[in-house]
């Protein structure tokens, strides 16, 4: 199960890489009463997003890791930081 969070993780941050998203935005589509399945839960609690400028929420430094982590050694190196 947990390589399954770690994925559901990583699902999320793609997601918030995409565009910043609103609290409510996020809290819509990844809230889950589920205790397994905390993907933004865990992001919060791992210190891979963070509230931007106007409030939004966006990847951090180590969220931008993470996900090139993920996304392994092709694309580490090219990482896309618009919202950085």
């Amino acid at each position: 199960m947990a390589s399954e969070a770690k994925l559901l993780t990583v699902q999320f941050l793609q997601w918030l890489a995409a565009r910043p998203r609103s609290h409510a935005e996020v809290r819509n589509a990844w809230s889950s009463t589920c205790p397994l399945n905390c993907a933004f839960e865990d992001a919060v609690s791992d210190d891979l997003v963070e509230r931007g400028a106007d409030g939004r929420l966006v990847l951090t430094e180590r969220g931008w890791a993470r996900l090139a982590e993920a996304a392994g050694p092709a694309i580490a190196g090219s990482g896309d930081r618009r919202l950085a």
